[in-house]
């Protein structure tokens, strides 16, 4: 009997990193691996899906489908059905890794009906219902902190760089005592974008040959589950999904971290992305997880502290 185990992401900025560290950890022996071309949409029906019709044309009685989460798989309550009534056809058993999911053994049916049980199809619907509706809140709350932003002014995406036209102004301005900070919130850009204007001015500036500013290293720092699931949600940069992609997973009591290693610029940036989390539309999980990342970035950059937690909600 084979084990067949099927991955898929939503975009092509994502990768399968996470996936594979649950499915390692499972201990899954002789896996044989389907897996979507990148992109491959949720709303596309399951078994309209390339890799898992492979999977099914296949599969033979007896085998196990692999997947670590649920709704990688499925979207709706109605695909989740669709799909069990399927792996029940072939006589194919499912096992989930991780989530909610995992410890239910979904293919269970009636010794002498031979239908889905009853309290099987409950819990199905009722956990699948609860997953579109935390997906549907976290668009929701990303869609107002957008609308809220855009009334104060901010727009989404990266600052821009300090314009040529006003490079020499910012030079004259941090050596006459004007701080990096002050620079950035009165010529609208990062700290970051000032520090390069400025680059060959700072006290620690080495010249080398090119005049290029050595690269920040990479730091490993533990995001809160909580806010990890809501980023995966937002539109993000490339290089901040793909570190979002690439961190590892840490289980803990309840809930896990998600262990992301990049350049302190790519950790300061998904909190601007997040911001939603600090709102009295947040429950209070959401915005102290959010706390905690952002004292775990600030720690990165002592300049940060001041802006980058936001304003605290009231509980």
């Amino acid at each position: 009997m084979a084990n067949l185990v099927y991955k898929r992401v939503s975009t092509d900025q994502q990768s399968t990193a996470r996936q594979n560290l649950v499915l390692h950890e499972a201990g899954i022996e002789d896996p044989i691996v389907f897996e979507e071309e990148p992109g491959t949409s949720s709303r596309l029906h399951p078994l309209q899906r390339p890799k898992l019709a492979a999977l099914l044309t296949y599969a033979r009685p007896g085998d196990t489908v692999h997947i670590s989460e649920m709704f990688l798989l499925v979207r709706g309550t109605g695909h989740i059905l669709d799909v069990l009534d399927v792996l029940h056809r072939d006589r194919l058993a499912l096992r989930i890794h991780d989530g909610a999911f995992s410890s239910m053994d979904l293919t269970a049916r009636h010794p002498r009906t031979g239908e889905l049980l009853s309290t099987v199809k409950f819990m199905v619907q009722t956990l699948a219902a609860a997953g579109e509706l935390q997906r549907d809140l976290q668009r929701e709350l990303t869609y107002d902190g957008l609308r809220a932003a855009a009334a104060k002014g901010n727009k989404g995406g990266r600052r821009p760089a300090v314009a040529a036209d006003k490079s020499a102004d910012v030079r004259t301005a941090y050596l006459e005592g004007r701080s990096v900070a002050a620079l950035a919130r009165d010529h609208g850009v990062s700290r970051g974008a000032i520090r390069t204007a400025v680059a060959d001015l700072m006290p620690d500036h080495t010249a080398i040959e090119g005049d290029v500013s050595a690269p920040e290293l990479p730091v490993a720092l533990d995001m809160p589950g909580k806010v990890a699931d809501f980023l995966r949600t937002a539109e993000l940069e490339p290089v901040e999904r793909a570190a979002l992609d690439d961190g590892q997973a840490v289980r803990r009591v309840t809930g896990y971290t998600l262990r992301v290693t990049a350049a302190p610029a790519v950790h300061r940036q998904p909190l601007d992305h997040c911001r939603a989390l600090d709102s009295s539309q947040a429950i209070p999980a959401q915005r102290k997880a959010r706390r905690e990342y952002a004292n775990r970035v600030n720690t990165l950059d002592p300049e940060q502290a001041a802006t980058t937690a936001g304003p605290r909600s009231p509980s």
